[in-house]
């Protein structure tokens, strides 16, 4: 699959980005792809999306920025978004990995890159 690395410049202390994006609760604030995020049910989160009820797996706390998550769409289909958060001098880049599945047309590739890379800016100005 073809993919995109989409970046935004934080300018908070890696430590202090991490501890916000690691909180799952915090997403609701600048991450709008998601959709809802209401509760937790056996360590995944629930979120109404459009199409009905989808699942989130957020990886756990780790050290080295690792922010991976798993959703689960109300199809039933499982997107692995990669996500990293890492020290830049005095602040952070935040980086997500976006995947263009098979079945995008060029509109859809470019619209989702352009919504990922809103919800990024959104993010830098919320930590």
């Amino acid at each position: 699959m073809a993919t995109r690395h989409i970046a935004v410049t934080i300018d908070r202390p890696f430590a202090e980005a991490y501890a916000f994006l690691s909180n799952p609760a915090n997403w609701p604030l600048w991450a709008s792809g998601l959709g809802t995020l209401r509760h937790q049910i056996d360590g995944s989160w629930v979120a109404d999306q459009a199409g009905g009820r989808a699942t989130i797996v957020f990886t756990p706390r780790n050290e080295f920025g690792v922010l991976d998550h798993r959703v689960t769409t109300p199809e039933g289909h499982v997107i692995d978004v990669p996500l990293r958060v890492m020290p830049n001098g005095r602040g952070c880049e935040v980086v997500l990995t976006l995947f263009r599945h098979p079945t995008m047309d060029d509109a859809t590739w470019e619209r989702d890159a352009e919504w990922v890379r809103r919800d990024l800016e959104k993010l830098a100005t919320t930590v």
